[in-house]
Order: C-alpha cells, then structure tokens, then sequence
C-alpha cells in the first residue's frame, strides 16, 4: 500500500470476496490501473460490457492469471501482468510439504491425536510411504517445476521424470522428459503446469488409469486443470493411493467426498502465504503499474 500510495491516488477495497459482476466493470471503467487478485474474474463479457475501458493496465496480484481473459483485454487495449518470481520458491516449498504430508499420513495423525484417539506408538502404526530415493513426475516444467525438481533431487534423492509441452534440454538436475502417461507412473505425480484454456482438465480419468496404485497425485497449480470428479472417482475406487491438494476446481468449494477421504491432504490455498513472499508479490504488482504509466517496458506483461 505504502509503495502504492507513492505513486498513484489509491482507492482500497479491504474485503477479500471477489469482485462481483458490478465492481468488475465499474473497475474498467473508473479506474486508470486495477490491482486484481485471483477470485476476480475479468472474463471476456466484462470486456464485452466495457469495450473501452478506462483502465490501461490490470496487475494481477499472483502468477496464475486464468481468471482474466487476456485476449480480450488485449483487444481492449489493457495491459495484464502477474508476479512470477516472487512465488517459485513459495509454490514449491509446498509442493514439498503436501508429499510428505501425504506419504507419512501426517494430517492423518494429527486428526487422530487431537481427537484423543492415539494409543501410543506401535511397529505397524500409520504405516505410509517412504519418500526419499522414490521417483517423482512433475507436469509441467516452468520456474516452479524447475524448483520442485531440486527439492526432490537434491533434498530427497528422488529420479526425476517430467512431462512439458516444450523441449527442455537443461533443467538444472538429472532428469527425462517423458509423456505424460510415462509421467503419471511415477511414485509421485506433481502438477505445476499454469491455468487456462489450454490446460483445462489436463489430468483425467485416462490419466489417473495411468498411476500406479500406491502412486501419490499432488496438485499446486490451478484447481481446473484437473477434473476433480474424476480425482475423486479414482480415490475412491483406490485405485491411488493418495492425494494432496492445495488448489481445487471450484474453490474455495471442496466436494465433501475430498473431505471425507483419510487419505487426502487438503490444504487452503497456501501456496505462496508467507508475509515476505506476500509483500514481494505486491511489490511486483506496483512496479508492472509503474512501469507502465512511466512509458516503460511493463517488466511481467503476461
């Protein structure tokens, strides 16, 4: 706020609901720059409604920006940006901290300590999996793969196997480009590809056939890239042996099937909350608005 109010005549909508239909064209149409944050969906029937808006430049506050239709605000002359590296490191710590979470039946436990229910410690107690030296398949190999690939690799000992829709040659540690059903074999199968049309229910019921039972699916992504009712089949059909979640497909909806299964981590959208990481996302998001009205190069034009 500090960083904004230097620069601009700030107008702060301190509530945490998405814009509703309303705020979302009067955004377009009464402001020069608009900060969005992720429930707030410029989709293209705003755009449609506001065909020449006021605002120049929507700074997405976060990475992911499926929510805004940047083709049509790029027909309507608005600029979008988001804040990509200020989250990599954040977004894979947590990647990290639904694997072990899941395989050590960590949340598990902690339900069952809390409701009184723990006997004490026994040789075959919540048995789960071991994590380091297994193998680990990342969809998706952007600057949050990348990072999940080191943490795994380095911190783990895990082979790292991956699946994008690019060639990569190089991705800083050992590690095969495969397809994506090789991909979803492995031990563990993270999802950290970005959201949007192009990657709308990426992962399926053909490609949850393809893990193996005592597989582990974690998604840090965006919540539509999987078909959820297909997850939740799949679950509950044990047909894998768990998953962990930090993102869902209507969120912050969470089918009640998720929450009844003992074998699921769920996680409220955590991905990047730290204060620090906040803080550097914020900052980012002014200097793109900045940018902008200084006649510069907008440094995280999406």
């Amino acid at each position: 706020m500090e960083a904004a109010e230097a620069a601009f005549e700030v107008t702060l909508r301190d509530e945490t609901a998405p814009l509703d239909a309303e705020e979302l064209r009067d955004a377009l149409r009464d402001f020069d720059a608009v900060l969005p944050t992720l429930g707030d969906r410029f989709d293209a029937a705003v755009f449609a409604d506001v065909p020449q808006p006021r605002a120049r430049i929507l700074a997405n506050f976060g990475v992911g920006y499926n929510h805004i239709d940047a083709e049509a605000a790029r027909a309507a002359g608005v600029v979008v940006s988001n804040t990509p590296g200020a989250v990599t490191d954040a977004t894979a710590d947590i990647a990290l901290t639904l694997i072990l979470m899941t395989a050590r039946r960590a949340g598990e436990g902690e339900r069952l300590l809390r409701a009184g229910r723990w006997q004490g410690w026994g040789p075959v107690q919540m048995l789960g999996a071991h994590v380091t030296g297994k193998t680990v398949g990342i969809i998706g190999m952007g600057r949050i793969g990348k990072a999940i690939a080191r943490r795994c690799h380095f911190g783990f000992g895990m082979t790292v196997v991956f699946h994008n829709r690019s060639a990569l040659a190089d991705v800083g540690v050992p590690a095969t480009q495969v397809g994506l059903a090789q991909a979803m074999a492995a031990d563990f199968v993270v999802v950290a590809v970005p959201g949007g049309a192009a990657t709308h229910h990426l992962i399926g019921i053909n490609e949850f056939a393809a893990m193996q039972s005592s597989g582990i699916f974690i998604n840090i992504s965006r919540g539509d890239v999987v078909d959820e009712g297909a997850l939740v089949a799949t679950l509950q059909a044990g047909l894998i042996a768990g998953a962990g979640l930090d993102v869902y497909e209507f969120e912050p909806k969470v089918p009640a099937a998720l929450i009844a299964l003992e074998n699921v981590t769920l996680l409220p959208h955590l991905g990047t909350a730290a204060l620090e990481v906040r803080t550097a996302m914020g900052l980012m998001a002014v200097a793109n608005l900045v940018a902008l009205f200084d006649g510069a190069e907008v440094p995280n034009r999406v």
